[in-house]
């Protein structure tokens, strides 16, 4: 098991994708106005074509479509109890999907609109980087009392 050096463990390509099928829901990080923004969306992974999917409405997921940006996505899922979890991280180009024959094939993903039935458009983001880290519970609450641990914005 490969470490990083915050003692997090390396997930493989095909583990983050894997990780990325079981949750809904993940952010994509775009430039709006030269801004970074990020927004939730729901997606699914198109394993076929090696390629996260989302539908979206006219804004700025659409426009970054349509310039075919450079964006990233991330997902995760987290036990705050265990101190657990695991987050993916997808850095690739968006465009919109428009012939006709590859929209039908994605309508075949788990993909459906949540907040508003007019998510017409289908993105498709490559995953030309993706990396994941793991976070097995390393937290203990053996300090003596009044002991508190000393956080470094640099650590």
């Amino acid at each position: 098991m490969e470490l990083d050096q915050n003692g997090l463990e390396v997930l493989e390509r095909e583990e983050c994708l894997s990780l990325l099928t079981t949750v809904p829901v993940g952010r994509i990080g775009l430039s709006v106005n030269a801004l970074p923004v990020v927004l939730p969306v729901n997606y699914a992974v198109d394993r076929r074509r090696d390629r996260l999917v989302l539908r979206t409405a006219e804004g700025a997921k659409l426009r970054a479509a349509l310039t075919g940006s450079v964006v990233a996505f991330e997902s995760d899922h987290i036990d705050p109890f265990s101190h657990t979890g695991w987050s993916v991280l997808v850095r690739g180009s968006s465009r919109l999907l428009t012939d006709e024959a590859e929209i039908e094939e994605v309508r075949s993903l788990p993909l459906r609109p949540w907040a508003n039935e007019a998510t017409d458009y289908w993105v498709a983001i490559s995953t030309d980087l993706v990396t994941g880290r793991r976070v097995r519970g390393w937290y203990r609450s053996d300090r003596p009392q009044g002991q508190h641990l000393q956080l470094s914005a640099w650590a």
